[in-house]
């Protein structure tokens, strides 16, 4: 192997063979890196020239052409191109930048019946985006300029009033929304304003060749501390771990270190490998037996994913089921932001078609989780019925236990899980987007569906208290989705019931784990 990373085969479709003299080369011709976000291009070589929106490098292979609406350049050599004006600005994080918008804006062009056209400008992580209906026949719908950055980015050129649409990988911090607050940009946790895209999952890998099948978070988090240093103390070969991380100040750390630590992370040890993003991570890991690190659940390219047990002994397997229920530690939202005092129908318009179910399989194709509902069987087999079983408990809590697995026989769970404000009554911003994708999801069923609304608490307080309130919120959840669909629901059975703090699926030591448990699941029957 010559320093050129492999190149996927099938990304070799996107790729053209060009003839030396085709291209002068430049007199400075240095090394960049073309690299795609979902990874299936990685390419090193030396830049030639930028033609018809394509990278020209010459590699081992020879000269290659890639698209430019394909990948990214990293490195001095890459061109600086025209900044284009467009009627939406969309800047932010490159998760979303380069993991999802341009499949989404190809998408939206779908749905309206028009072509897109994306092209790189003003350099790397870039793109200028042209829509044309009547399938590229007719009159310009909207330009795009996408800036692909990151996070803090999206809340800095909104307040700045330079940006139509911020893209982020978290959260919008407390400060950023005062400050936009401030500048009269609304209210930026507002359903009319903050607008969940898309679930990542951070999935632990290690190398397919490590025999290590599970770790405890006590384990990981000892790992990323420095202070466990041998894959034997966790089961594993007598091997050194090679820990590889991201950049301090990166969101996706940030995100994996603020829920393991709990806000509280160490120094990053002196002998961890840093990775420059989630592709990087990845050719890392499977290209090194003793390593271990963490990528978004679109980007394990081959490296083995490690279910992690948390410290009450719940299994959190990182896959799709769990991160739309909110049950797996290590998740995240990523968001489109926008303000309330700019109107702007086309980063509006593409706003809504990013929420709605239409772009369900724009998300899934780029490798994320989508907002969808799932289902999921509860027979005696599951592993859910199996923790249960286990579970050590009194007789009176026991009963309670019986009572719940021979329910479960008798229904499959969905994924929709409803949660409520810290201290409130009220759902929070997902319950509201839940209630909408249920009624939906109901109506498709077969006539003679039931449903079973089920509430869970934390272990606060006294078994019976709990039991009762969660019943009641059961309830609750349930009056709201009646009186949402109306009379679109009226051949369906609904009833509600409440296990209290049987069945936690987090641990109740810290309040993100009290606020997992504080949940109203929904199942059906049909």
């Amino acid at each position: 192997m010559t320093k050129n990373r492999q190149i996927n085969r099938g990304a070799l479709s996107t790729l053209a063979l060009v003839a030396a003299t085709a291209f002068p080369l430049h007199t400075n011709a240095a090394e960049v890196t073309l690299k795609s976000a979902d990874g299936t291009v990685d390419l090193t070589g030396e830049f030639v020239d930028f033609d018809d929106n394509s990278y020209i490098i010459r590699t081992s292979l020879g000269n290659l052409r890639v698209s430019a609406s394909r990948v990214s350049c990293e490195g001095d050599a890459c061109p600086v191109l025209e900044v284009t004006e467009a009627n939406v600005n969309i800047v932010g994080s490159d998760t979303v930048g380069n993991g999802i918008m341009q499949l989404l804006l190809s998408g939206y062009a779908g749905a309206l019946g028009a072509e897109v056209t994306q092209t790189v400008t003003g350099g790397s992580g870039q793109i200028f985006a042209e829509m044309i209906a009547d399938e590229g026949f007719g009159d310009t719908i909207g330009s795009y300029r996408v800036s692909s950055t990151d996070s803090a980015d999206a809340f800095e050129e909104l307040l700045s009033n330079t940006a139509h649409i911020g893209m982020s990988a978290r959260r919008i911090q407390r400060e950023e929304a005062q400050a936009l607050r401030t500048a009269g940009a609304g209210n930026m946790i507002s359903p009319t304003q903050e607008h969940i895209i898309a679930i990542d999952n951070l999935v632990v890998i290690t190398h397919p060749d490590n025999p290590v099948s599970s770790l405890t978070t006590k384990q990981l988090r000892a790992i990323y501390a420095g202070i466990i240093r041998n894959w034997a103390e966790v089961g594993g070969p007598d091997a050194p771990i090679q820990i590889v991380d991201r950049a301090e100040g990166n969101d996706t750390r940030d995100v994996f270190l603020n829920s393991l630590f709990d806000q509280k992370a160490p120094r990053q040890p002196s002998t961890v490998t840093v990775a420059t993003d989630n592709n990087d991570v990845a050719s890392i890991v499977t290209n090194n037996p003793n390593a271990i690190g963490y990528v978004g659940f679109a980007f394990q390219r081959g490296a083995k994913s490690v279910p992690l047990v948390n410290d009450c002994g719940i299994t959190m397997t990182p896959d799709a089921f769990s991160a739309r229920t909110e049950e797996y530690a290590l998740q995240r939202f990523l968001y489109l932001y926008n303000r309330a005092d700019v109107d702007n129908p086309s980063a509006s318009d593409l706003i809504r078609f990013a929420v709605s179910d239409d772009a369900s399989n724009v998300i899934t194709k780029a490798g994320f989780i989508d907002l969808g509902i799932e289902r999921q069987n509860q027979s005696v087999d599951s592993d859910r019925a199996k923790t249960l079983s286990a579970a050590v408990v009194d007789n009176f809590e026991g009963k309670f236990i019986d009572d719940m697995l021979t329910q479960m026989q008798e229904y499959d769970r969905l994924s929709t899980t409803f949660r409520f404000r810290t201290g409130s009554s009220q759902l929070n911003p997902r319950g509201r987007i839940n209630l909408e994708q249920l009624a939906r999801y109901v109506e498709s069923q077969p006539e003679g569906a039931k449903l079973m609304f089920v509430g869970f608490t934390d272990d606060v307080g006294a078994f019976d208290s709990n039991r009762k309130l969660s019943v009641g919120r059961a309830q609750q959840v349930m009056a709201e989705l009646q009186s949402y669909a109306g009379d679109r629901l009226d051949g369906v059975t609904m009833d509600a019931t409440g296990y209290g703090e049987v069945a936690p699926a987090a641990c109740n030591t810290t309040e993100n784990g009290r606020r997992i448990n504080r949940r109203v699941e929904v199942w059906i029957q049909s």
